[in-house]
């Protein structure tokens, strides 16, 4: 029940022979070094792939790429080339062996630490080696406006996109009034209310 989770699909093999696979129970587990898990059932195909290889990359979902995850994470790659079903373009990764998908707005590579059987899923622990991100995401200050990516997450079976207004920005409860201040003189806001900077004047 704890909701909402990302919604992504993660490439591995290498660029003769890859698969696909739907993942939504992934993550960042750490940040120095940055660490990342994703867990997936032992009989899924893309399991053995990942365990052999010690590599996968996760890419990121938007609202386009919302019909090939699904068809990725309800068909197996035993039977199909999802890249080629779904018309998805293959990018070799910097780090890793296996391709990313060209047309998801961020790639995470990542080369796996460790391997933990909890059950029903095999957890891969793995750390991030290098993150791409789409041209037009990048801000001339250098920002990843990862809000204008159109992303998805997973939701007890459905899929959501996230476009919506910004709810508040990172400690606006905490901040200083001068802080605030400042922040208003200048048109900046916390979020989609004005009233979140009122309650400092």
């Amino acid at each position: 029940m704890l909701s909402p989770i990302p919604a992504v699909m993660v490439s591995c093999g290498d660029m003769e022979n890859s698969n696909i696979i739907t993942i939504a129970w992934t993550g960042i587990v750490n940040s120095k070094p940055p660490m990342t898990y994703v867990s997936v059932r032992p009989e899924r195909y893309s399991h053995d792939i990942i365990e052999k290889s010690g590599e996968f990359v996760i890419n990121l979902v938007n609202e386009d790429l919302v019909f090939a995850m699904d068809h990725c994470g309800s068909t197996s790659g035993r039977n199909e080339d999802k890249f080629e079903t779904m018309h998805l373009t293959k990018v070799k990764g910097e780090k890793v062996s296996c391709p990313m998908i060209d047309e998801s707005p961020v790639n995470i590579e990542c080369k796996v630490v460790e391997k933990r059987s909890l059950g029903s899923h095999d957890m891969f622990l793995a750390e991030i080696v290098a993150v791409h991100a789409a041209e037009d995401l990048m801000k001339e200050s250098g920002r990843l406006a990862l809000n204008e990516a159109g992303l998805v997450a997973y939701i007890h079976g459905e899929y959501y996109g996230l476009k919506s207004r910004r709810l508040g920005t990172y400690g606006y409860s905490v901040m200083k009034k001068k802080t605030a201040k400042k922040r208003r003189e200048k048109g900046l806001s916390h979020g989609g209310k004005k009233a979140h900077f009122d309650q400092y004047k």
